[in-house]
């Protein structure tokens, strides 16, 4: 089956955190975090859509200044998602900026930012480029418990761990997957169209077979016969982003919990056994960890950066710890 969204870290294992992720329909992407963007295009960054922080430490921030550039003059609002003081932060760096140039007439691109606390989205501000980025308070969506975005196929779950700071990881799931066998449709003798896209909703929600579905020129083909003959369906795509996080067992806890049965994880491995100390003093995960954590949660498939420089001469030493971590937990 086709995956929603097509995953790729934006830096290497050795530079900043961040993960692209590029939605396989539509002119779309999200971001978790944002450190260095060069890599990324401007037409990539044009795509982002939402961008999901875990803290703002400079290597998961710094590219924030680049994606504002680019996407100024776009008609589509960017909507930003971070820890406790995020909004002020974002405040600040748009002061810093000045924007005399700007006015009523000017394209109004829009900046949606919330914080995320206590397991839910506490605050939100809007900032309007007609405006010259004032800042104008706003209620955050009412979601469930640990959810920062709900659409139609798929949602962001959040978790806040401790990095001596708040630092969130996420991970992105998508609905019931419907996927449509064209060879079944040609034979069915129905064209493509928008209806696929109420037929696909109708599917996800469960909606029983015998519900009349609209596929133009005034025929209807009941939904139980799209079923058996021309959609596949199964369980949605699971992408979890863990970063910056100490090595205890409350975060353990929360990130198996985050990632269980994830497609693809994307976690941290900063620091080797030998120093494990500066691990413990710096509150991040060591390769060890990655390996285990990504066996407790029964996942697919799992990636792990962030590394510290010091392993540069000798890079392979990471993926051996990460592998002894992932054999030393049973499956």
């Amino acid at each position: 089956m086709s995956w929603l969204v097509r995953p790729r870290l934006v830096n290497g294992p050795f530079d900043d955190p961040g993960l692209y992720l590029d939605f396989r329909f539509g002119r779309r992407a999200i971001l978790f975090d944002l450190g260095d963007l060069t890599p990324l295009s401007s037409r990539e960054l044009m795509r982002v859509s939402h961008v999901f922080v875990s803290h703002t430490h400079m290597d998961h921030i710094a590219g924030f200044d680049r994606l504002l550039r680019v996407c100024l003059h776009r008609t589509e609002p960017l909507t930003l998602v971070g820890p406790s003081g995020f909004i002020d932060q974002v405040e600040h760096r748009i002061r810093s900026f000045t924007w005399n140039l700007l006015d009523e007439h000017s394209i109004d691109f829009r900046l949606h930012v919330m914080e995320f606390e206590s397991e839910r989205l506490v605050r939100a501000a809007e900032f309007h480029a007609r405006d010259a980025f004032v800042r104008r308070n706003g209620v955050p969506p009412d979601y469930l418990p640990g959810t920062v975005l709900v659409e139609e196929n798929m949602r962001i779950e959040a978790v806040a761990l401790d990095h001596g700071i708040p630092s969130l990881a996420f991970a992105l799931r998508e609905e019931l997957k419907v996927n449509v066998l064209r060879g079944a449709l040609d034979e069915m003798g129905l064209a493509t169209g928008p209806w696929l896209g109420g037929a696909k909703r109708a599917a996800r929600r469960g909606e029983p077979d015998d519900s009349l579905i609209d596929v133009g020129r005034d025929h209807t083909v009941p939904l139980g016969e799209l079923r058996r003959r021309a959609f596949r369906i199964g369980p949605g795509q699971i992408v979890a982003y863990v970063t910056d996080a100490a090595s205890h067992a409350e975060n353990h806890r929360k990130i198996v919990r985050l990632a269980e049965k994830a497609d693809q994880l994307f976690i941290e491995a900063m620091f080797l056994e030998k120093d494990r100390a500066l691990a413990t003093a710096t509150r991040h995960l060591t390769a060890r960890d990655a390996g285990a954590l990504a066996r407790a949660a029964h996942v697919k498939h799992f990636t792990v950066f962030h590394h510290s420089a010091r392993y540069l001469p000798d890079p392979s030493s990471i993926g051996r710890e990460v592998r002894d971590g992932f054999e030393a937990i049973p499956a």
